[in-house]
């Protein structure tokens, strides 16, 4: 039977110096077992205040604290590590990229959250984890899930971000029966994770809120300036891309 990692990284910034200070993780063998990670990791690269003040954690907290490589999640990640199984995160990219700096080789399959809901909920303004948390309701379900797994809830902390991201991936199970009647939901997940989202608006700059297949008629140069000069995400430079052919 396939197993399902789901995690979020706190790290010391976004930057490729960065590293992981925090992980939080949930392995589902079954409906009834499930299996929780939590730990903090000691890190000698420095932590930037713009990240101490998204998810509060100071160098003093991690004092005495075990590598990353040291902590029972990295030891429990690799021994699952084969096709059969899938990890998930929201917008995996990062979390996978911060994995890969500890020397992490993958073999799962992957499920990113993130970009699922772009493409199942394509009218959604944002698809921020927070936004969808209270947006699709997952707020009223958290309390008695997290009683469940003896998890408290915080934004921006890893194991309180994970339970709300395994609320969402039920969430996208539905979207998938509701939008792909007779498909398979996991390897759906798995393709739409792989497949670029065709951006419809605009969610910052000055065209915010204006549809990018508009603005490419009034104001080619403005996307083709974009995708020069602004550090975009793999689906706006895809969607730019597609409206400037």
């Amino acid at each position: 039977m396939a197993k399902y990692m789901l995690f979020d990284t706190e790290t010391t910034g976004n930057q490729e110096e960065d590293r992981i200070i925090q992980i939080g993780a949930m392995l589902i063998h079954s409906r009834d077992t499930i299996e929780t990670f939590d730990a903090l990791c000691f890190s000698d690269t420095p932590i930037k205040i713009e990240a101490m003040e998204v998810h509060n954690i100071t160098p003093h907290l991690l004092k005495g604290k075990p590598l990353f490589t040291q902590t029972p999640f990295w030891e429990v990640l690799n021994q699952n590590n084969t096709p059969q199984n899938y990890l998930i995160a929201h917008n995996i990219q990062f979390d996978l990229g911060m994995l890969v700096k500890e020397g992490f080789v993958n073999h799962y399959q992957l499920i990113d959250t993130l970009r699922c809901a772009k493409h199942l909920l394509p009218n959604s303004p944002y698809h921020r984890l927070q936004y969808l948390r209270y947006a699709l309701g997952l707020y009223k379900k958290e309390e008695k899930e997290a009683a469940k797994h003896n998890i408290t809830i915080k934004a921006h902390d890893a194991l309180g971000d994970v339970l709300v991201m395994k609320l969402l991936l039920s969430q996208l199970f539905l979207l998938v029966k509701e939008q792909f009647e007779g498909i398979e939901i996991m390897p759906k997940l798995v393709e739409l994770t792989h497949t670029p989202v065709l951006m419809r608006e605009f969610k910052f700059g000055k065209y915010k809120g204006e549809q990018i297949e508009e603005i490419a008629r009034r104001d080619s140069g403005y996307l083709a300036w974009m995708l020069k000069n602004l550090e975009l995400d793999e689906d706006m430079k895809y969607t730019l891309k597609q409206y400037l052919q």
